[in-house]
């Protein structure tokens, strides 16, 4: 018996001693790719030109000289959408790896139940119709997107509630809804005039382009605020993957936590659209690779899909910045081109395990 618990405490230190390096790794990884995304684009700026703008701004007190236009181009142009990436990838992956587990469905994110589709159906009404119920110009079209996402939340918990709060029926309801808001986009795209439609077919690429540190501080706020509320939830989580009669037998509140999970992660990936447009898949991706790496243990899948999904959504847009510059392919297209073989290979491979 001791030979066996000595095993079992053997077997526990390894995997976590693999999570922890996962994490690091991640950690490392974002950091690498971000000095070298600072660095990379269609100006060009030397490593020392980089690193002296960064020190000059970050320590004023040194005697660091920095040309006004290197500053310009990095904490301007550069920085921003670097730490964009960063919390629009970490915030997206975690609430698509929240809604998995919460919906014990592996093919669900923010897009599949109609969030992004709503968010880009409230972008349409301000940019074609110039109508909102917050904000004007650029921020009447923020405002209408995160309105609009919340609002498919709240429709969506209003329907499931009419047939008992199950993973079936808000799922189904999502996706219900996804389609009416996508008619309802298209139906605005054929009646709008080509500036208006050229408009509403660049917000739905989805690009980092053109952001800002107020949307950065906004999305990043939400994201930081919403985090600690979800993975108070991963133990009930963890007991709702073992099925909805083990999590209740085990005191889990399993309409309570769905709810609360679902408001948390429509808060979270509106909060990001709002600003970038539609950015597809990495709710879906990066949660994915985390389960084959570490397992589904939620204490560790959250905060891992965070770190992952910040990593990919920032490759994907470094490499949408430089690959065919100065040209820049929106970071939406760039990882849909990874999102969709990948979405293809859950489907075909795992169908068994995911359609019962």
């Amino acid at each position: 018996m001791k030979h066996s618990l000595e095993e079992a405490e053997e077997i526990y230190a390894k995997l976590t001693a693999g999570k922890v390096l996962f994490i690091l790794g991640a950690l490392i990884g974002i950091v690498a790719v971000a000095f070298i995304a600072v660095y990379l684009g269609a100006a060009n700026l030397s490593v020392k030109e980089v690193f002296d703008t960064i020190v000059a701004k970050i320590f004023p007190f040194m005697e660091v000289e920095s040309s006004k236009i290197a500053t310009a181009i990095v904490w301007k142009a550069r920085l921003p959408r670097i730490v964009m990436a960063i919390v629009a990838g970490a915030g997206l992956a975690v609430s698509g790896a929240a809604m998995q587990g919460t919906m014990k469905n592996p093919l669900v994110s923010p897009y599949t139940i109609g969030i992004v589709s709503a968010a880009a159906f409230g972008a349409s009404i301000a940019m074609v119709l110039g109508a909102g119920l917050l904000g004007s110009g650029r921020y009447l079209v923020i405002m209408n997107a995160f309105i609009f996402a919340v609002l498919d939340a709240f429709l969506i918990y209003g329907i499931a509630k009419i047939r008992g709060v199950t993973a079936e029926t808000l799922i189904l309801a999502g996706i219900a809804l996804m389609f009416l808001f996508s008619g309802l986009t298209s139906f605005l795209q054929y009646v709008a005039s080509e500036e208006e439609l050229a408009a509403v077919v660049h917000w739905m690429f989805g690009s980092l382009c053109g952001t800002r540190w107020e949307d950065v501080y906004v999305a990043g706020a939400i994201f930081l605020s919403c985090l600690p509320f979800l993975m108070k939830y991963s133990w009930d989580l963890n007991a709702m993957a073992l099925g909805d009669e083990i999590a209740i037998t085990s005191g889990v509140d399993t309409n309570r936590v769905r709810i609360f999970s679902l408001v948390l992660a429509t808060l979270i990936t509106a909060g990001i659209i709002c600003f970038t447009g539609i950015i597809a898949f990495v709710g879906i991706v990066a949660p994915h690779i985390v389960r084959l790496i570490i397992g589904g243990d939620h204490r560790f899948l959250l905060p891992c899909s965070c770190l992952l999904g910040a990593l990919l959504l920032l490759v994907a847009d470094t490499i949408g910045r430089t690959i065919v510059a100065p040209i820049i392919i929106p970071v939406g297209i760039i990882f849909s081109f990874i999102g969709v073989p990948f979405f293809l290979y859950l489907v075909m491979t795992k169908r068994k395990e995911y359609w019962g």
